[in-house]
């Protein structure tokens, strides 16, 4: 699409965001002169779309009232965005009480969209697991980098790409809440047999077995770079599905603490309390379940602890123990409070 057409077409975008906006203003978003603005309006009203002027201290340019606008106009991301916003909102129940709106929406989406994004965009769609719901701001990765890892999942085949790593954030929650990029991955150049993508908790990752190391790893897409089909194909493993194969790779991630606690409560009850991003159960022993946690940080654990309201012992480090007990005598501080103090 040649830069003047592009440019008309954001003229139009911005005129349907409804209100008058200055001439100085669409000069200032497109990138040109006021003079060619009212260029590019002209192309708008010759193509029968009624742009009125409205003049005064703050005219400008707006659409008619009740203009009913062409179909909609989406870029690549635009459409990507659109598509993957309906579809996790349904799968995470976050649009629930929106019924079969979400449904309608993407169908209506698809329906103008070109064939050839629209077969990339399935290939996303039809490779991607959802968990958790973004608790925080989202990490969002390239457009380019999502479809081209998405094809590659869809027809088993090898994917390179280049993987800056860099140290995790600390999260709320820990393990689950931070997003390990690949489970001790180091930077630079990669191939790999894609198994799935995931989102999880504001963050997409991709999971299957790096040839570069031999081993089964997860990558976050927001830190690959140039990702591109490589020939030949292959056969994924069977085993545990990508979400949780993402799952344990985010609860098993070097952290700076081991920590190890037994819960009184069979396997399937402590999982329901420690979601699969978090802890690791273990072993389950005479009614008792062994817990493995990786985390960069102890204090958030002892709150955690308590509210599985089962009973446990910590049995390393000795560092969380104290950290229990303090967190115990300060909840029995405030259960003898009957009043604030000044």
């Amino acid at each position: 699409m040649s830069r003047p057409v592009s440019r008309v077409l954001t003229l139009l975008e911005l005129l349907q965001t409804g209100g008058v906006r200055t001439v100085a203003d669409l000069a200032g978003r497109l990138g040109v002169a006021e003079r060619t603005v009212r260029r590019y309006v002209d192309h708008l009203v010759d193509l029968d779309i009624p742009v009125e002027s409205v003049r005064g201290r703050h005219g400008g340019y707006r659409l008619a009232p009740g203009h009913r606008m062409p179909p909609l106009m989406l870029t690549d991301d635009e459409a990507l965005a659109v598509l993957l916003g309906l579809v996790a909102g349904r799968r995470t129940g976050l649009t629930a009480a929106a019924g079969t709106a979400g449904e309608t929406a993407s169908a209506k989406v698809r329906r103008v969209l070109p064939e050839r994004l629209r077969r990339r965009l399935d290939a996303v769609l039809q490779s991607v697991a959802f968990t958790a719901p973004p608790t925080g701001s989202a990490a969002v990765p390239e457009t380019g980098v999502l479809l081209t890892v998405a094809d590659a999942v869809r027809g088993h085949r090898p994917v390179s790409f280049r993987y800056g790593g860099g140290r995790r954030g600390a999260g709320a929650g820990g393990a689950g809440a931070a997003g390990a990029g690949a489970a001790g991955a180091a930077g630079g150049e990669r191939t790999m047999y894609p198994y799935g993508l995931v989102a999880h908790a504001g963050r997409w990752y991709v999971t299957g077995r790096d040839l570069s190391a031999g081993a089964d790893r997860t990558f976050r897409l927001d830190r690959v770079a140039g990702a591109r089909i490589l020939p030949g194909t292959f056969e994924p493993p069977d085993g545990p599905d990508p979400a949780e194969r993402v799952l344990t790779s985010l609860a098993t991630a070097p952290y700076r603490h081991a920590v190890t606690v037994w819960v009184r409560g069979t396997a399937e009850e402590v999982r329901t309390r420690l979601p699969g991003s978090v802890a690791v159960v273990a072993a389950e022993e005479e009614s008792w379940s062994r817990v493995e946690i990786r985390a960069e940080r102890l204090d958030w654990l002892p709150g955690v602890l308590a509210s599985l309201d089962l009973p446990f012992a910590v049995e390393r480090p000795d560092e969380l123990r104290e950290l229990v007990a303090e967190f115990a005598n300060r909840l029995a501080d405030s259960a003898r409070r009957t009043t604030r103090d000044r």
